[in-house]
């Protein structure tokens, strides 16, 4: 968010940014109906977001990491569309919006940052449910763990090796997908070795094997 700002700017805008928040496992952050008052940028610990299909079931939008901003699904009427649910322990910067406005009204670098992180999150999540809307079961798990493993490595964790903080069950929700075809998958993913498994640890055997699935799929 500081980038191109003076120095001034960065320090109102540490100045509007000092509260940090804790967020216990299974705690929501926020729901739908819930005022729209702040972004919230996650400094440790990872969320999902949840949103009510037409026919009530829950399905799971977004999987958020360390550096994400959640919350702009509030920008639109002032109210929050979604739900936020911590994985684990974690903590989140928040980020006022009335505040981040009336500064961003002297500072027009600080609003272009504001909306690029903001909405740079919420495509991601858009691009990634209309890519897996038209790919196999196999190729959206595939899919998945590569997208993973390549925002752990942007992050500067490994990328080969991480913990995955959803259930299967999650996954199977996010995936658009049953239970028991995302834990038939990560079985024989590990039997082929693929990938390794334990619990939720996953580790990355074969990555070239990996992306030949999802380019296979295509054809």
């Amino acid at each position: 968010m500081p980038a191109g700002l003076d120095r001034d700017a960065v320090e109102r805008l540490d100045a509007a940014i000092h509260l940090r928040l804790r967020v216990k496992r299974k705690d929501t952050l926020y729901r739908p109906g819930d005022r729209f008052t702040a972004l919230y940028a996650i400094r440790l610990g990872t969320f999902k977001t949840v949103a009510l299909a037409e026919d009530g079931l829950e399905q799971i939008t977004g999987y958020h990491l360390p550096g994400d901003v959640i919350g702009a699904d509030g920008f639109g009427d002032e109210r929050h569309t979604s739900q936020a649910v911590a994985l684990e322990d974690s903590e989140v910067c928040v980020l006022p919006y009335n505040q981040l406005d009336r500064l961003s009204a002297t500072v027009p670098e600080l609003r272009h940052n504001l909306f690029r992180l903001a909405s740079r999150d919420l495509c991601r999540d858009h691009a990634m449910m209309l890519t897996l809307g038209s790919r196999s079961a196999e190729a959206r798990l595939t899919l998945f763990l590569l997208d993973l493993a390549e925002r752990f490595r942007t992050r500067g964790y490994s990328a080969r090796e991480f913990v995955l903080r959803m259930t299967r069950e999650e996954i199977a929700s996010y995936l658009g997908l049953k239970l028991e075809t995302v834990s038939r998958l990560f079985s024989r993913f590990h039997r082929e070795g693929l990938i390794r498994v334990d619990g939720r640890e996953v580790r990355i055997l074969d990555r070239t094997a990996l992306e030949q699935l999802v380019d296979a799929a295509l054809h």
